[in-house]
């Protein structure tokens, strides 16, 4: 089973989430890749009005166009090169090719004052 180099192209023309797929998103992306794929397969990644977020195991972050607030990406990537994203932006990326978001129809900034 050989890993799938263009994933993102891959997914949309499978439709699913192939092992191969699988495969070239963590050879793509390592550790990184596999947690984003277990976030989706979890349903972790949820679209609300204003943002959308990857609830993570201690906290939520959001990721807006391809961009993350957290601590990895901040610190721990090159930012002249594209292809390091933390697991949260590439699993929206994924959740997204799949069509696998979970929409939520309200703010949340307003479900945010409740956590």
């Amino acid at each position: 089973m050989e890993p799938v180099d263009d994933w993102r192209a891959a997914i949309e023309a499978a439709g699913e989430l192939t092992g191969p797929i699988a495969a070239g998103i963590v050879d793509e992306h390592g550790d990184r890749g596999q947690r984003a794929i277990e976030a989706v397969g979890e349903g972790r990644v949820k679209q609300y009005r204003d943002f959308t977020v990857v609830v993570g195991h201690e906290d939520e972050y959001v990721v807006e166009d391809g961009e993350c607030d957290c601590a990895d990406a901040t610190y721990n990537l090159d930012p002249d090169d594209p292809s390091e994203r933390c697991w949260h932006a590439i699993a929206v990326d994924v959740a997204d090719a799949l069509d696998a978001v979970d929409h939520h129809d309200m703010w949340y900034s307003e479900v945010r004052e409740f956590l």
